[in-house]
């Protein structure tokens, strides 16, 4: 048995050899260019570099610089609330669009092809468009105010304490198409037989979806939620399209932080260590989350 088990082995090595010899460019870019590249960056990121990286160390300095920033907190703050809400509200809304496709209305690939138009704009045009629609001089405010109702306030970008949900609603309207397109993907999946037999049960449609349909689409979900925090901790050009930072700092990220330290105020040490927050914050969430997903169900197994 020993002997079949080593001559089995260097089959097994042989094997896709083709595909394996491909995938060695893939592999050298992503050790030299990504795992190189965020070395390089932490590295940098204990020295005093300005216009051009310099081994000058400082130790920590640069981030005891970093956490008494005001406009890095609120930086911080804003993406928190942000993603927070980005997560649960594409969720919901996506999840709740497709529930409502997966009825098969009528005219259901012109529904699903609006939901999803907005998708195919980049974060600088619909910043842009959103901009506008929230002009108080003539976005909603303005029509509604014309309707009759000329109390009505809504400005949200120009109100410091509420703008990132103008933010917010922006990202929402260009991205909940494509988390309905995923969950309904996910729920065209489900065999027809369960659905047929929670009928014939009683059992009422929400505990259906609670129950049933929810637990048997993880997958989707965590793809959904890989897709959605991805976008969540590079927001950039949305805010930059829609409000600049302003008003003041009060709609601040960490991503156009670090592009106005390393770009703007050429201070590549400050800018290279809230990169290494930024990947440090996520490190946090992907390392416990890929443990559970798959060392967790290997000792399971």
């Amino acid at each position: 048995m020993t002997g079949q088990a080593k001559a089995g082995r260097p089959n097994q090595l042989l094997r896709n050899l083709n595909s394996k010899i491909a995938s060695i460019p893939m592999i050298l870019t992503a050790i030299v260019i990504f795992l190189g590249g965020t070395v390089w960056t932490v590295f940098y990121s204990f020295t005093n570099s300005k216009l051009l990286p310099r081994m000058s160390f400082v130790g920590f300095d640069q981030y005891k610089r970093l956490w008494a920033a005001p406009r890095w907190i609120v930086s911080i703050e804003n993406l928190a609330v942000y993603g927070v809400l980005s997560l649960i509200f594409s969720l919901v809304i996506g999840f709740t669009l497709a529930a409502l496709m997966d009825q098969k209305i009528r005219f259901e690939n012109a529904f699903r092809t609006i939901f999803l138009y907005p998708f195919a704009l980049s974060f600088i045009v619909t910043g842009l468009v959103w901009q506008w629609v929230l002009n108080p001089e003539f976005g909603i405010q303005s029509v509604v105010r014309s309707l009759g109702w000329t109390s009505f306030t809504f400005d949200p970008l120009y109100t410091p304490s509420i703008v990132i949900y103008g933010v917010l609603i922006a990202a929402l309207w260009q991205g909940t198409g494509l988390v309905m397109c995923l969950m309904l993907a996910g729920l065209r999946g489900i065999d027809e037989d369960i659905w047929k037999a929670s009928r014939v049960d009683g059992i009422p449609m929400w505990k259906t979806y609670l129950f049933i349909v929810i637990p048997m689409m993880r997958p989707v979900f965590i793809t959904t939620l890989v897709i959605i925090a991805s976008g969540i901790v590079k927001v950039y050009d949305l805010v930059v399209a829609q409000t600049s930072g302003g008003p003041g700092i009060s709609s601040e990220v960490p991503a156009k932080y670090v592009y106005d330290y390393m770009f703007q105020a050429q201070n590549l040490g400050q800018g290279f260590a809230a990169s290494t927050m930024m990947l440090l914050t996520v490190a946090i969430i992907i390392v416990p989350w890929a443990y559970l997903e798959f060392g967790g169900g290997r000792k399971r197994a």
